[in-house]
């Protein structure tokens, strides 16, 4: 039987099927090593200006939703602009070393790359709005920003911690209006956890671990 393919033929038709393969496998481990892999925490990043929550918010009061604006009405809480930054910081300490990169954001009409803390892989959807309005408070997930000089990851943020939430919403809930309150809450009794639950329809724990809630 005459031979149809060459020899670097069937080579070049084996390595286009086993590149695919390759490619798939590569990406199913990199999927469990981020899925069981450790996150650091306490660990602070570096940002292109030193902005400290801990005297922004501990110490000035200045109220989440000032610099992240779109957190109760979007899926993200917003970063702040150079605007917002401004509306201060053109008479405080606008001669400061560290806050020239915000006046080079202003003369170059470029935004602060601020760096992400808190990032979610693109497989995960997750917005805040409906979170904030359910009751879930900032420092659920954030911890103390207002004891924090840099802000830092407390939570790792895999499924296994947010489906306990989900699973218990009771437990994890308080009231919507002391959601950006940063204090430590006296817990809620069974009385007042179910009365809340009900009020913010959270009694089907069904919806709330379905797959489709966070992978769509």
């Amino acid at each position: 039987m005459p031979q149809i393919f060459e020899p670097s033929d069937v080579l070049i038709i084996k390595l286009v099927l086993l590149v695919p393969l390759i490619l798939i496998l590569l990406g199913v481990v990199n999927l469990f090593r981020y899925a069981t892999s450790p996150v650091a925490a306490d660990v602070a990043v570096e940002q292109p200006i030193p902005f400290s929550h801990k005297h922004h918010v501990g110490d000035d009061g200045i109220d989440c939703r000032y610099c992240h604006t779109s957190v109760e009405e979007g899926p993200t809480a917003g970063m702040p602009s150079t605007s917002t930054c401004l509306t201060c910081h053109a008479q405080l300490f606008r001669d400061a070393p560290a806050l020239a990169p915000l006046h080079d954001s202003l003369r170059d009409e470029t935004p602060i790359r601020w760096k992400r803390v808190h990032q979610l892989p693109d497989f995960v959807y997750f917005d805040h709005s409906i979170h904030i309005n359910k009751g879930v408070s900032c420092q659920h997930c954030h911890g103390r920003v207002d004891q924090m000089p840099a802000i830092m990851r407390q939570q790792k943020l895999d499924m296994q911690w947010c489906l306990q939430c989900h699973e218990n919403a009771a437990s994890h809930v308080g009231p919507p209006d002391q959601v950006f309150a940063m204090h430590d809450r006296e817990p809620l009794s069974k009385a007042e956890q179910k009365q809340l639950v009900e009020h913010l329809q959270l009694q089907s724990t069904e919806r709330l671990t379905s797959c489709s809630t966070c992978h769509r």
